[in-house]
């Protein structure tokens, strides 16, 4: 893809994802709208409430990418511990951040803003607040360090808070095309000439199975749409030439 675009990585935080315990949610929502942005989505981890996986990821991906976006991890309880993780990572003190904290002290009623809540308005010394509208508690950002909530309805606003500040590229675009009947194996020596041919795109195969038997789904992914209907046009005509019948779009 375009090399002009800046690149992206999701990080999932919670032992309560890797135990399937909790399905995770966001990384779909997330890698669609930065894609949309411009911003492809080029790694994906998910590590779990250990402070030094936490710190260490961090910084990797960090230097790697020119944003990341973390969830989960941010609320009251023991195991919430991304924060002040972020903290470490870039060396500044974990402590009290005024403005929330005069926030959620105005908030709850006497006696109501304890010690678990107060961890939520203790933060990065720096951090910039990305709030959400619905909770009292925000997210925040460390340099190009996005931190937000676990529980989607939550990170999808902090979300949409978020978005409007940060630069884009060209939007990704998507055209695929599917045929029944027809197996990988049967189209992978033409499509890797195909994707020989436009470099600048990413061609995956998806294979789909129904009751009535399968069939192979290719999708293409760039900044240039004109490159992406061509390459599906190849990839229709051949189906075509292997006895396929192809569809546009993916299958149902």
């Amino acid at each position: 893809m375009n090399s002009r675009n800046p690149t992206a990585c999701i990080i999932v935080i919670g032992n309560e994802v890797l135990s399937g315990r909790t399905q995770d949610a966001n990384i779909r929502f997330l890698a669609q709208r930065l894609g949309d942005m411009g911003m492809p989505v080029r790694e994906v981890r998910i590590i779990p409430d250990v402070a030094e996986v936490i710190v260490r990821t961090i910084n990797e991906v960090r230097a790697a990418y020119d944003h990341v976006f973390t969830t989960g991890g941010i609320g009251p309880t023991h195991d919430d511990i991304t924060s002040e993780c972020v903290a470490a990572a870039f060396g500044v003190p974990w402590e009290k951040q005024p403005v929330v904290w005069a926030r959620m002290e105005a908030h709850y009623p006497a006696g109501g803003f304890n010690a678990a809540r107060q961890r939520m308005a203790t933060m990065p010394r720096g951090a910039v607040l990305i709030d959400n509208g619905q909770t009292i508690a925000p997210g925040f950002s460390m340099g190009n360090v996005h931190v937000m909530a676990g529980v989607p309805a939550i990170m999808r606003l902090m979300f949409d808070m978020l978005a409007p500040t940060l630069q884009g590229g060209i939007p990704i675009v998507s055209r695929s095309v599917h045929a029944a009947g027809v197996l990988e194996g049967d189209i992978a020596a033409g499509l890797t000439d195909i994707q020989a041919k436009y470099p600048l795109l990413d061609l995956g195969s998806y294979p789909y199975y129904r009751d009535g038997g399968g069939g192979v789904a290719i999708v293409a992914k760039g900044t240039d749409a004109g490159q992406a209907e061509a390459a599906i046009l190849e990839v229709a005509a051949l189906f075509k030439s292997l006895g396929g019948a192809p569809v546009a779009g993916e299958p149902k």
